[in-house]
């Protein structure tokens, strides 16, 4: 069972987010805290599941991925093994770097990266076109990135502490 987050706990998560490296010593200074408690709290919110993982966010476009697509996918029916057998082989497209089940118009939304337009159609006939259960599929893509980012806004939570 999850234990309740505080305030502290909150601010720890808000400082990982922004440099996962920071040392456990220069949280506990920020926190006017001892190493140890903060140590013992960032192990709690891993083992918890609030900290997924950590991540080396890379630069796009300087290791040469220009092309961010995104792919609006309808399905050819809308069974169980049909969104299993679809989740399944997008899974298995390296390509693909999120993936939403939506409502609305589309089933899923794939977001992909590729280092040009040559690439993406490569990835359509060679993948994307193979999967048996794809029906329609919409493709948009982004010119320019308007925002980016992976920090998650906590301070909804902070109205539910004590």
């Amino acid at each position: 069972m999850k234990s309740k987050l505080d305030r502290i706990d909150l601010k720890i998560l808000e400082i990982l987010q922004n440099d996962c490296r920071i040392t456990t010593k220069k949280i506990a200074e920020k926190l006017n805290l001892s190493t140890t408690p903060v140590f013992e709290r960032i192990k709690k919110l891993e083992k918890e599941g609030y900290i997924d993982k950590y991540v080396a966010l890379l630069n796009e476009r300087k290791i040469g991925l220009k092309q961010t697509i995104f792919i609006g996918v309808k399905l050819k029916g809308h069974t169980r093994s049909y969104l299993q057998n679809f989740l399944k082989q997008v899974n298995g497209f390296e390509e693909v770097t999120e993936c939403y089940q939506v409502s609305g118009n589309f089933d899923f939304l794939l977001k992909i990266v590729l280092a040009d337009i040559d690439a993406y159609e490569t990835f359509v006939q060679t993948k994307l076109s193979l999967i048996s259960e794809l029906g329609n599929v919409n493709s948009y893509i982004a010119i320019k990135k308007g925002k980016n980012t992976t920090n998650l806004d906590l301070s909804f939570l902070e109205d539910t502490l004590s």
